[in-house]
């Protein structure tokens, strides 16, 4: 029952959302507008709040972070590796790397954690802080990858990157909360509810706009790629978690938390950059559709684990 609690509104916004869009409720232009007011509104707002209050409780954030960091290598090399065996062509490798290892932290991966009854606010901060940096890690590496399998890597196609970089929201909302933290300024009461509203409707938004996304989504004559690729990302980047968590001394709900961010379904936001970047847009949309699916078997199992 715990399992079905903690996944079943996660899953259940996010087939909303496909419905609303089958049944033509709403329209493409409206998702693409809630996304970008939950990009650089809502998830924002609920990053500044939720380190201002607690980061001084998230003493395992670098341990995490670590974890996270090692994990995500990990799988990156092995997709290069299995993209070769597939015998893909070289300008699908960016778009069949990036959906192996590029997860939806930030809206499936907090609303899993924060529903965990056995997460307490100093394990939600620290997993909070965690995210932020991975978030810059997975659109450094994602950028480089797409722009490896269609130009060769030079100073000038890493300009787009660093000016992303520059304009992240969770970036600059990560440091802001942070700073706000160590300075012990006390917020104004007005602001802070203002804020946390804010925060609260990015979770909901953000579902029910991977579940929009998920309606559009195709695999394609070609299916063996997708799935391979969804594999990596919902099996084995959890496995590697599991192993790497206890070698770095985190605990057993730690190392739980770690496998839960890691079995997170590729970001829908993969799919804007593959459009954007020239890569395979059928492989994209079918990765993001599969892995989705199969994070559902995934993430209970570990959801029961990290109960247990």
């Amino acid at each position: 029952m715990l399992v079905v609690n903690v996944l079943a509104p996660v899953f259940l916004l996010i087939g909303l959302g496909a419905v609303l869009v089958r049944v033509r409720f709403v329209s493409e232009a409206f998702l693409r507008e809630t996304n970008r007011v939950t990009y650089w509104l809502g998830l924002p707002a609920l990053l500044f709040t939720s380190l201002a209050e607690s980061f001084h409780d998230a003493e395992a954030s670098r341990q995490i972070l670590v974890a996270l960091f090692l994990a995500t290598l990990g799988v990156i090399f092995l997709a290069y590796v299995i993209a070769r065996l597939l015998g893909l062509p070289s300008s699908a490798h960016g778009t069949f790397v990036q959906g192996a290892f590029r997860g939806n932290l930030a809206y499936v991966g907090l609303p899993v954690i924060y529903a965990l009854p056995v997460a307490t606010e100093g394990l939600r901060a620290a997993v909070t802080v965690a995210i932020a940096p991975m978030l810059v890690l997975y659109n450094c590496a994602a950028v480089i990858a797409l722009i490896a399998s269609q130009h060769k890597v030079e100073l000038r196609t890493l300009r787009p990157l660093l000016k992303q970089l520059a304009t992240t929201p969770p970036l600059i909302a990560t440091l802001a909360g942070i700073g706000w933290a160590l300075s012990g300024w006390h917020m104004p009461i007005a602001i802070d509810q203002a804020l946390s509203w804010l925060g609260q409707m990015a979770l909901p938004l953000a579902l029910l706009g991977i579940g929009g996304a998920l309606a559009r989504s195709q695999t394609g004559r070609n299916w063996r790629a997708p799935i391979a690729a969804a594999t990596l990302k919902v099996v084995l980047a959890p496995v590697l978690g599991l192993l790497i968590g206890p070698r770095l001394g985190l605990t057993t709900l730690e190392t739980g938390v770690v496998a839960l961010l890691l079995a997170c379904p590729t970001a829908g936001i993969s799919y804007t950059m593959v459009t954007q970047l020239q890569g395979d847009e059928e492989l994209a949309s079918g990765t993001i559709l599969i892995s989705t699916v199969s994070a559902v078997f995934s993430l209970a199992l570990l959801v029961a684990m990290a109960a247990g």
